[in-house]
């Protein structure tokens, strides 16, 4: 996504609307933190993730912005883009059913666990905030 972005490819997939969980390096660092110091936290499995979840369009437009560009979008209807992929499934091309749907599907996680065991109330970081830093490391190593 970083690179159709870069290049100033417009997002064909805006049609479809999903949500995603991310987590910042900051807020990862912030949680490890809070649970070493905390003696007596109880035992589990835990699932780490910013408190908001984010659409690929939202996504989208944090990399722009990161970039300073204006987001594009192409709002291709969803049927189109499915025969297109069901095409591609066929053809053996790049877009296929299975990479459509990694790419619009939604996966979000709960940090609700860990937030209580630790008594936080909110992370420090935004997603948008780690996001953005995350992008911006991009330009550096360039």
């Amino acid at each position: 996504m970083y690179k159709i972005v870069e290049k100033g490819l417009p997002w064909p997939l805006a049609s479809f609307h999903n949500q995603r969980s991310f987590l910042g390096i900051d807020n990862l660092n912030y949680l490890i933190l809070q649970m070493l110091l905390k003696e007596d936290l109880p035992s589990g499995i835990y699932n780490f993730a910013d408190d908001k979840a984010l659409s690929t369009n939202e996504l989208i437009q944090i990399i722009n912005k990161a970039l300073s560009k204006k987001a594009k979008f192409w709002n291709i209807p969803k049927s189109l883009l499915e025969k297109t992929a069901f095409l591609g499934d066929k053809l053996k091309l790049p877009l296929n059913s299975e990479r459509l749907e990694k790419l619009t599907e939604s996966y979000v996680v709960s940090n609700q666990k860990i937030k209580a065991a630790l008594g936080i109330e909110k992370l420090p970081f935004s997603a948008e905030e780690g996001l953005i830093k995350t992008i911006k490391s991009f330009q550096k190593e360039k």
